[in-house]
């Protein structure tokens, strides 16, 4: 157990050790390598590492220990041995059977090393490379052949294995089975054939493997994308953000003259410890697409976007704002300063609250949920939970890291995890969560029948859980009567910041709520207005469907939101936020360029409502962020929101502070009647799975090619009812359209069945126009 992992609530027993001649005193429990490191005395080490369970395996950190006068007989490997009363320990510093042992280690794992040095990924950065330098041998005493692999072997299509590099720490295979539970990878054969290696008839399929990579000691493994492309005394390091999920990341972006290269999973010990998911790791080359719109643009009288300068495009979007009934429409994408720009631009410049950062389905239900329901659980509270409550939420689809947390206590303590789905994902199989099999748009009696939680039970609810009309009062309900912990997680990573910034139409920053006077003069006073407009505004699809002349469109998929979305919003005066081409550009009058997130400062608020700093990684880019180019347009209209900067964006959103008033009761909905199925017919059931068809994953191959599988899971029941069998093809269908792919035959209620939201071959909205709770046809191909 890691000092960190040791409750402060608990009364722990401290141990007093002897190391070099220094005494330390440490919780007991404690391995004699991390007492070491707390004296700064660093002993060498491959196969440590503090998040993983001691293995042994390396051998390098040997050490000399003896406890109340009785010393052992020979060195010991200090990251398995916990330290007792009465021990002294001798490092490499002070024993010279220590060193010596230490020399003779290293001397073999050089034996067979290749001098890859000088064109490994791992030079310059090598555990390996310093610790031969601090603690091996001048020179070797071995005289024969290396032995030589093939090289690389391809695990996946995202991490490739040089074997005669690998030093049999099972760093990556203790990982893959204690931290994803993914035991995709081993080691195989024994002895001094012994190797890594993938099982044979399953891949290396794992959204984390590139953590494997990250720690790995010495270049066995690599990333496909990163292999030969530069070293790490050519790249400036950043500490950043991910951009893609709510699980809120640290990471550290590494650039190389102006473009990124790399990304790792940075350290935060309260929030992803020091892992991220590979969609985090590897999708970014969206930044430098060929599609990227790097000047502004305005359709001329032929229809066609030209290029234009900046004052000519700002005077064009002021001109078709002015004077005209609008709305703001913000993506996921958004940091906290720029979905703060957006909800001052709609209030001041726009006078209106027809604003919605919800680019998704969405209803007036979880409006009220989100203004009435404190959003009160963290990562803490997952540590500590006797009971987490997965309502309409996949954990390791829709954030990877919540899912890690509530698997290392899965393993750590048992906890009891419950599940309220159509079937069990390969992520709940993986929590051993007790499946409460449920039909879509039935989960308001599912979530009624839970008991047993306390004030340690964690409630998570996903963002789909909206469409299902009652299933957000059934969770406030059960929240309030049990003293459990709520947790909100939408998918995206913007939409927390998006919230608190008031980019909705019934809430102003800080989660005030519209119809408070108390809370619009607060605002007003802030901002210098007068007054602020006082009527709720309009959500996402009521502004789309609206007579509105004009709509403000911030990183918008319009495929995310209904299947007629562009359409609709083809017949209005669009202003478009964009990073790249799209379907919003496609429709817009003017188009501005706007930064991506290496390319400015901001800050992502995670789930819990923690806001995730960074700073710009790449120097000198002259892409703006959304909310200067957002205070620019304000005062062409003629009413500044004046917040020239992110900065001052940031600042001004920090000081107006939380809502501390009183929060209006949650109005209960009532749930939809359940309606019944034919036998040819079915309930959809979907979700996006991490990786897909998403736009910020575009360009990265090697991501795409660890994507699951586009499948239809349906029941052994309907599987004799059309007589198919595992693989065979199977059509789902309504009048909208069709999906045929192959099926694969799970524990599903029998009334469903299960589609991939966004997938190859499987893009809900562009195939059958609904993502959920709807009923299809199902027959066979």
């Amino acid at each position: 157990m890691s000092i960190q992992e040791l409750s402060t609530e608990q009364e722990v027993e401290m141990i007093t050790c002897v190391i070099d001649g220094f005494e330390v005193t440490v919780p007991k429990g404690t391995l004699v390598i991390r007492a070491a490191e707390k004296l700064g005395i660093q002993i060498p080490r491959f196969c440590d590492h503090p998040l993983l369970e001691p293995a042994g395996a390396c051998r390098q950190c040997l050490v000399d220990i003896e406890i109340n006068g009785r010393a052992f007989p020979k060195p010991q490997a200090s990251c398995t041995i916990p330290v007792e009363k009465g021990m002294v320990v001798k490092t490499q510093l002070t024993s010279p059977v220590a060193d010596k042992a230490q020399k003779g280690i290293m001397e073999l794992l050089l034996i067979n090393h290749p001098l890859d040095c000088p064109v490994c990924d791992k030079g310059g950065e090598c555990p390996l490379q310093n610790q031969a330098m601090s603690n091996g041998r001048a020179e070797s005493r071995f005289e024969g052949e290396k032995r030589v692999f093939e090289k690389p072997v391809a695990i996946s299509s995202q991490v490739l294995l040089d074997r005669e590099r690998c030093v049999l720490c099972a760093r990556c295979t203790r990982f893959s089975e204690q931290i994803a539970g993914d035991p995709f990878i081993t080691l195989n054969e024994r002895g001094a054939l012994q190797q890594v290696g993938i099982y044979e008839d399953e891949p290396f399929d794992s959204y984390y493997s590139g953590n494997t990579v990250q720690i790995c000691p010495v270049g066995a493994l690599t990333g496909t994308s990163y292999r030969f492309r530069a070293r790490p005394f050519d790249l400036v390091s950043t500490n950043s953000a991910c951009e893609h999920c709510a699980s809120g990341c640290a990471m550290r972006t590494d650039v190389r003259r102006g473009k990124t290269l790399r990304r790792l999973a940075g350290e935060d010990s309260e929030v992803n410890e020091e892992w991220n998911c590979d969609k985090g790791r590897w999708a970014f080359k969206y930044e430098v697409a060929k599609n990227r719109v790097t000047k502004p643009l305005i359709r001329d009288e032929n229809g066609l976007l030209q290029e234009a300068s900046w004052p000519e495009a700002l005077a064009a979007a002021a001109a078709g704002l002015k004077n005209v009934t609008a709305g703001v429409l913000v993506g996921g994408r958004v940091t906290v300063e720029d979905a703060y720009g957006y909800s001052k631009f709609a209030r001041v410049a726009l006078n209106t609250n027809n604003i919605d950062f919800r680019a998704r389905t969405h209803s007036s239900e979880e409006l009220d949920f989100l203004a009435s329901t404190p959003i009160t659980a963290t990562y803490k509270d997952i540590d500590k939970a006797d009971h987490v409550v997965l309502i309409n939420f996949e954990p390791e689809d829709e954030s990877p890291i919540i899912f890690l947390r509530i698997y290392k206590q899965v393993k750590k303590r048992a906890i009891k995890v419950s599940s309220i789905a159509a079937f069990a994902s390969r992520g709940s199989q993986k929590l051993n969560a007790n499946l409460i099999k449920t039909a879509t748009g039935a989960e308001v009696a599912a979530i009624n029948s839970i008991t047993g939680l306390s004030s340690k039970s964690v409630v998570l609810v996903g963002e789909r859980a909206v469409e299902t009309p009652g299933a957000l009062s059934a969770a406030a309900k059960i929240i309030a009567t049990s003293g459990a912990k709520l947790g909100w997680i939408p998918r995206r990573a913007g939409e927390m910041g998006a919230l608190s910034a008031g980019a909705v139409p019934n809430l102003l920053p800080g989660n005030r709520p519209l119809d408070n006077a108390s809370a619009r003069v607060d605002i007003a006073t802030v901002w210098g207005s007068e007054s602020l407009p006082t009527s709720t505004g309009m959500s996402t699809i009521e502004i789309i469907n609206s007579d509105l002349q004009a709509v403000v469109v911030g990183g918008v998929d319009p495929m995310d939101i209904s299947p007629d979305a562009k359409v609709k919003l083809s017949k209005k005066f669009i202003v478009s936020f964009e990073i790249r081409h799209s379907d919003i550009t496609e429709i817009a009058q003017v188009v501005f360029p706007v930064a991506t997130v290496v390319e400015k400062n901001g800050s992502f608020m995670d789930w819990q409502g923690k806001a995730r700093k960074f700073e710009s990684a790449v120097d000198q880019s002259l892409n703006r962020s959304d909310v200067r180019i957002l205070s620019m347009l304000a005062d062409e209209i003629g009413k500044p929101i004046n917040l020239p900067t992110v900065k001052a964006a940031r600042n001004e959103f920090e000081s107006i502070g939380n809502w501390d008033g009183e929060r209006a009761a949650m109005k209960a909905t009532a749930s939809s009647e359940i309606k019944s199925v034919k036998a040819d017919e079915a309930f959809l059931s979907s979700w996006r799975n991490l990786l897909d068809k998403g736009s910020l994953q575009d360009g990265e191959e090697n991501l795409a090619g660890t994507a699951r599988q586009s499948v239809v899971v349906i029941s052994q029941s309907r599987a004799n009812l059309l007589s198919v069998k595992e693989s065979d093809l199977v059509r789902v269908s309504n009048d909208y359209g069709a999906v045929t792919l192959p099926c694969v035959i799970e524990d599903i209620d029998d009334s469903s069945v299960h589609l991939p939201r966004n997938s190859i071959g499987s893009q809900l909205f562009r195939n059958l126009g609904v993502v959920s709770n709807s009923i299809v046809k199902v027959a066979k191909a």
